[in-house]
């Protein structure tokens, strides 16, 4: 789960956060993982702002960071809001970097984003299937979606009432291109599993090879998956469909990813 990203923003939900992770942390008795269970990572205990610089700054494959976060998971799940707390301090670097990516030219409704993305990261990490490979994965898109959602409303241009309503060249989408592939899964005009696909394959670290062998099928296949994603995306931007206001309008072809 590497990600460049150690600065915190001071107020809102993930500054009150990271404070709390701070106090949780802190000598005397700072709240301890038990890092001994997960292949891959160092045979000991380690206080949790440890963990965080480790993962931080470390790179690990699928399976270890499944298994810390699996772990993660159901200590807060059934270790008290202790837990809670230390599971989403160990998550910051990350969700900052996150939700600093969808308020982008965004400022006022940075706040906001701030407790979605944070809400979204908790309610999956209580929800979330913890067998499924790529929970870590599972567990950011939870969070990006529920940003991403903030400013979906005001994204769209109202035209002036002096404006001509009659062809104009649409508005090209905005932002990262993890931003475009989660309004074009909110469109429907792809599935929320070939979002990821794409993000994790063409964005993140993730080999095609790596995730075929975890699925259970072909690099070829997903590759061809992947390939029909994009031109769908591709084919909706040439129209504009991803400028406007998101609605459930057309999808690409049902397939299992």
């Amino acid at each position: 789960m590497p990600t460049t990203t150690t600065s915190f923003r001071t107020g809102g939900a993930l500054g009150q956060a990271e404070k709390a992770f701070e106090l949780l942390t802190c000598e005397p008795a700072p709240l301890s993982f038990d890092a001994r269970p997960v292949p891959g990572l160092p045979d000991k205990t380690m206080p949790l702002d440890q963990l965080r610089k480790l993962v931080l700054f470390e790179r690990y494959d699928s399976d270890t960071t499944d298994a810390l976060w699996r772990q993660l998971a159901l200590h807060a799940r059934e270790w008290g809001p202790a837990w809670v707390v230390g599971a989403i301090g160990v998550a910051l670097p990350a969700l900052t970097h996150l939700a600093a990516k969808i308020s982008r030219g965004h400022r006022r409704h940075a706040e906001d984003v701030d407790s979605e993305v944070l809400a979204g990261f908790l309610a999956a990490l209580r929800t979330a299937d913890l067998d499924t490979p790529r929970l870590w994965l599972r567990l950011c898109w939870a969070a990006w979606r529920a940003g991403v959602a903030v400013i979906k409303p005001s994204d769209t241009e109202e035209l002036p009432l002096d404006l001509s309503s009659g062809s104009r060249t649409p508005k090209m989408p905005y932002g990262h291109p993890d931003l475009l592939l989660g309004r074009a899964a909110a469109a429907g005009l792809i599935s929320t599993e070939s979002a990821e696909l794409i993000s994790a394959t063409r964005f993140g670290d993730t080999l095609i090879e790596q995730l075929a062998a975890e699925r259970g099928v072909t690099a070829s296949v997903l590759r061809m998956r992947r390939r029909r994603a994009e031109r769908a995306v591709a084919a909706a931007v040439v129209r504009g469909d991803l400028s406007g206001p998101v609605c459930n309008t057309r999808r690409e072809p049902a397939m299992a990813v």
